[in-house]
């Protein structure tokens, strides 16, 4: 048995200063920005802009995109959760986010800073949260804003997250620990795990066509070549 590691391949810049959530679609690969808050719409091949929306979020860490085309977005300084109209950019609603907290590295320093969530998926109508102050990622119901499930996820700063194509399992990137994990949601078994070159930080992550994508927030986005099968 080896240990496996990616294969970071740099695919395009990110037109924003510091990407931190991605959400993979067949109109293109969906950004949002921490640095500016800015919603950038990428053509998949060249890193084109096809839209580019400025929202009312507070420095954002996930994105995802609803049944209806509307973009969820995590608010991560401000500790809320943006429903946002695509069109137009405008707000929708606001929710508060399930795992707003102090993350566990800096629970002994005075004064530090209540942070919210980071990556955002959607499945079945319902909306996953990965926190990592809580070290959860959490299925919450939109239409009551009612938490369904919590999932413990390896790794103290949990970020970016991505279906796998094993039903019921998810692709969990640990910014910190610099670790891809697949985990069962309903009872947080690992089946996979996989470790990023200390070159790159995965912040944002999402799949197209079983091949996963990150950005790191020093603006590269591009894949992690790797083989998706455990070989433990």
């Amino acid at each position: 048995m080896t240990n496996k590691i990616a294969s970071p391949i740099q695919m395009m810049i990110s037109p924003g200063p510091k990407p931190n959530g991605l959400q993979a679609s067949k109109e293109g690969l969906w950004v949002i920005d921490q640095g500016d808050s800015r919603v950038h719409l990428l053509e998949w091949s060249t890193g084109k802009i096809l839209k580019e929306i400025q929202t009312d979020t507070d420095r954002s860490s996930g994105i995802t995109l609803d049944n209806e085309g509307n973009i969820w977005i995590a608010s991560t300084y401000n500790c809320k959760i943006y429903k946002v109209n695509q069109e137009s950019g405008k707000t929708i609603e606001i929710y508060d986010s399930p795992g707003a907290g102090i993350n566990a590295t800096r629970e002994l320093i005075d004064n530090s800073e209540k942070t919210g969530d980071h990556g955002l998926e959607w499945k079945d109508g319902k909306l996953y949260i990965a926190s990592p102050p809580s070290q959860y990622i959490h299925e919450m119901d939109p239409e009551n804003w009612v938490e369904l499930n919590r999932t413990k996820v390896p790794g103290f700063r949990v970020h970016g997250i991505a279906w796998a194509e094993q039903e019921g399992t998810i692709w969990a990137a640990d910014t910190a620990m610099g670790i891809v994990s697949r985990i069962r949601l309903s009872d947080s078994r690992i089946y996979d795990v996989f470790r990023v070159p200390d070159t790159v930080e995965v912040h944002g992550m999402t799949i197209k066509d079983n091949i996963l994508w990150y950005c790191d927030d020093r603006r590269p986005i591009g894949t992690l070549i790797v083989d998706m099968n455990p070989d433990f």
